[in-house]
């Protein structure tokens, strides 16, 4: 955050301060001559990451003026010496730069960080060569996998802006591991026909991934992550794209020029898209084989042993040795017994951005008392805040089945949010306050038998009187799908909202059994356990067809899978139905049984 206390001030004699550009003979730029150190940009000029952090917009970057750093003596020379060196200089003395433009980069030199305080702040990016180096760092990186070529802008050209963004790049314990900065494209000045034609790319499906880690944990595979740096920069792209000049990096020599891109940069529209096919095509021509179904699967097989690789985006999974993976947010651990999964660490950030690390601990997210309405005469409540806080949670239902149905029934009122949607809000909040380290468990010793539960709450939308459906999948004894969702329709029975359910649930089977077959594991007929007798009857009786022909057909589907023999459709006791758990708020022995043994070494399961 901007601190009031000032860190950039005039020292020595230098009273004007000290340019960060020169001209490209030496000749610094006039500006103004009896500038002082800068000050907080003001709030216009700030813009904020998903971190909630202030960041630097493009105009206020790389400022054509700069001060002298005010900074305390080093660890081991007691000084800190600053002065412009032209960046050629720097290019011989700190290989591997490379000259970007016409540009000449004052460089703070000392044995430790003389701007400790600000080292990870991007509000900063003026004035700590961290961030500076940064920027130089992402423009080599363009250099290095030639995305652009400078050229004098066609007739009729209308290039796309470029922006910076600066993020800080965390480990698992919070600390900063890395100053990011990302040239992105404004994609938003995209004209669809002709700055790009097609734009979809497959990515990996939460479920898809859990499949992978069950499967891993099962035959005692070891897994690793990949993170692929500047991903997006390997693509090429087939439409002609011009862009302009980076903001405070334009060339002395040809302002006027544009860049066009031979490959894409961050923020296109067709970036992701590009990304993917480069990819693909490295690993088809390479051996592996795509997935049947999920088009991020590839799979290798030489001489009995399986190479397999997972991609989201520009995070990729593969098969190695490695005792220990990060992805996409959920910190995934893997020992002999079984590999955990969890996030424990964006908890408690999510806590603490919303001002609920103080608050009391609750044993449930939602009371069995709790009935959410509209609540048209209830005081509203910021709707933004209310909205970030839905989808701060939403992110954790990743790992976090247990807190699935209370948040997806808070979603459907983030239209117009009351005190009473609120309020049940922070009661999950308050609930992860009590479990903060939950952790998903799949277990080493697990078989890899397929099974399904489905269940449903008839009526129980208080607006429209909609039912919910909820489903979850367990691959042995690991759960790796879920989900708690309003049924498209009324249900007039109790009869057809657990039919409709089932329907559901049968699909995510059917998506899953294809799935897993490029794992080379075959299913029979896979048991899906439902507690409702009649549900049972009305697809395995085509008696009982008349009596529900106002059903959706697309839900008859059911039917067709059990006389296939896809799935065997089994009754289970309400007691034992996994499934509840994503229907209605359970007391609190119920919740807790349903949700596992908790486990003091391990923060629980």
């Amino acid at each position: 955050m901007p601190c009031t206390t000032p860190a950039f001030e005039l020292s020595g004699d230098d009273e004007e301060g000290t340019p960060i550009f020169e001209d490209e003979e030496g000749a610094v730029d006039d500006g103004d001559a009896g500038a002082t150190a800068p000050a907080a940009p003001a709030p216009s000029a700030m813009s904020s990451d998903d971190d909630g952090g202030p960041l630097p917009t493009a105009s206020s970057s790389l400022p054509r003026r700069q001060a002298h750093v005010e900074a305390g003596p080093t660890k081991d020379t007691g000084e800190v010496t600053s002065e412009i060196i032209p960046y050629r200089q720097v290019q011989r003395d700190h290989p591997p730069h490379r000259m970007i433009g016409d540009i000449h980069l004052r460089v703070t030199r000392s044995s430790v960080a003389s701007l400790a305080f600000f080292s990870h702040s991007a509000y900063v990016a003026s004035f700590d060569p961290n961030w500076v180096n940064a920027m130089h760092e992402e423009l080599e990186n363009f250099e290095r996998n030639h995305v652009w070529d400078l050229v004098e802008p066609p007739p009729n050209c209308r290039p796309i802006g470029t922006k910076w963004v600066f993020k800080n790049k965390q480990g698992v314990d919070g600390m900063v591991v890395r100053n990011k900065a990302r040239l992105v494209a404004q994609s938003f000045c995209q004209k669809e026909g002709i700055d790009y034609e097609e734009t979809f790319a497959p990515v990996a499906c939460l479920e898809a991934i859990r499949i992978l880690l069950a499967f891993a944990a099962s035959n005692g595979f070891k897994l690793q992550q990949m993170d692929v740096k500047s991903a997006f920069l390997n693509g090429f792209i087939e439409d002609e794209v011009y862009v302009r000049q980076p903001p405070g990096f334009e060339s002395t020599r040809f302002p006027d020029r544009v860049y066009k891109l031979r490959k894409a940069l961050y923020g296109l529209k067709q970036a992701p898209r590009a990304w993917y096919a480069r990819l693909k095509s490295f690993l088809l021509k390479s051996g592996f084989v795509m997935g049947s179904v999920d088009k991020t699967l590839f799979l290798l097989s030489r001489g009995g042993d399986t190479l397999i690789v997972q991609i989201y985006v520009d995070d990729i999974i593969f098969g190695g040795s490695s005792h220990a993976l990060f992805f996409l947010g959920p910190q995934i651990k893997q020992d002999p017994k079984g590999t955990f999964v969890h996030q424990a660490k964006y908890a408690r950030d999510i806590l603490k951005k919303f001002d609920m690390g103080d608050s009391k601990p609750m044993t449930t997210p939602m009371s069995t008392n709790m009935t959410l309405d509209a609540d048209e005469d209830g005081e509203a409540v910021d709707q933004k805040k209310f909205r970030g806080m839905i989808g701060s949670l939403l992110y954790l239902t990743a790992t976090r089945p247990d807190i699935q149905f209370a948040v997806c029934l808070c979603a459907r009122y983030q239209a117009s949010p009351r005190t009473s949607h609120r309020q049940a809000v922070k009661r999950i909040f308050r609930y992860l306050k009590f479990t903060p380290e939950l952790r998903l468990w799949y277990s080493s010793s697990s078989s890899l038998s397929l099974r399904g539960f489905s269940d449903a709450d008839h009526a129980g939308c208080r607006i429209d009187r909609k039912s919910t459906s909820s489903t979850c999948q367990l691959l042995g004894t690991s759960l790796v799908s879920w989900s708690s969702r309003k049924q498209a329709s009324v249900s007039l029975s109790t009869i057809e909202a657990e039919y409709i359910a089932a329907a559901s649930c049968c699909s995510q089977l059917l998506w899953m059994k294809v799935t897993l077959s490029d794992f080379g594991l075959k299913y029979g007929r896979i048991p899906l356990l439902v507690d409702s007798t009649f549900a049972i009857s009305v697809a395995k009786n085509p008696v009982l067809h008349s009596k529900t022909k106002h059903i959706d057909v697309r839900f008859h589907f059911l039917r067709d899978h059990y006389e296939k023999g896809d799935i065997d459709l089994i009754h289970v006791v309400s007691a034992n139905q996994l499934a509840d758990i994503f229907t209605k708020p359970l007391e609190s022995n119920d919740f807790l049984r349903m949700k596992g043994p908790r486990r003091a070494t391990r923060g629980g399961e």
